[in-house]
């Protein structure tokens, strides 16, 4: 520990918020968010590292009712795909619930922005690094909708130019996320795809090695 450390609370509340934190599906509908709290959500956005402070991320608050439902069925269109495309698991995956965009208090489109190409520093070899920060940027905002007690579903099933096209994004930016957030009736106290027998999430261990790629890091407590 170093004298830079945060109080014991403070970092147990940081941990807890990582912990609790859940991709949620179900909210209360006809809920809202005050004004200064979403002010607040979208700094701690905001705020997250970018590759060479480019700061990629755009974000698109959808308010028209009409435009929200027009999103909604072109995510409902790729889900239809998707189901095809998982052959055996269609009729289990059509049964899940993937999204709450026509409940959720308040509907974003976050998009990588335009002009992207002219940031060299740290993309020359790596070009991803762009989403790489958006995604930071969306996991700022889950977490600070978590610790206000907020949900929030992040919802990747759609054809971004369709969606583009629809919001009138600019060719060279691309739209990366649909969020859902607002207030939930509950918080599950495990992924909902593991409730929902989808997939089971594996332990650290499996996913840590120590100098070379298969080689396990022999960490004590890490197989958990």
């Amino acid at each position: 520990m170093t004298e830079h450390a945060f109080s014991p609370a403070e970092r147990s509340a940081i941990y807890r918020v990582i912990a609790a934190r859940r991709d949620m599906r179900r909210f209360v509908p006809g809920s809202e968010i005050p004004e200064d709290v979403l002010f607040r959500l979208l700094q701690a956005a905001h705020a997250a590292p970018s590759v060479g402070l480019m700061q990629p991320w755009r974000f698109i608050r959808i308010t028209d009712p009409a435009l929200r439902r027009d999103i909604h069925a072109v995510v409902d269109d790729e889900r239809q795909r998707t189901a095809e495309a998982l052959g055996p698991r269609n009729a289990e995956f059509l049964a899940l619930k993937v999204e709450g965009i026509l409940d959720c208090a308040e509907l974003f489109v976050v998009a990588l922005g335009d002009g992207r190409q002219a940031h060299v520093f740290g993309r020359r070899t790596l070009p991803q690094m762009d989403l790489a920060s958006v995604s930071c940027a969306i996991e700022n905002l889950w977490l600070a909708a978590r610790a206000e007690g907020l949900g929030m579903g992040w919802v990747s099933i759609f054809d971004p130019r369709r969606l583009g096209q629809l919001l009138g994004v600019p060719e060279d930016a691309e739209a990366v996320a649909v969020l859902c957030l607002g207030p939930v009736p509950e918080f599950p106290d495990r992924p909902q795809l593991e409730i929902d027998d989808w997939a089971v999430g594996r332990p650290l261990s499996e996913f840590v090695a120590e100098n070379r790629w298969a080689a396990q890091a022999p960490i004590v407590g890490w197989s958990t």
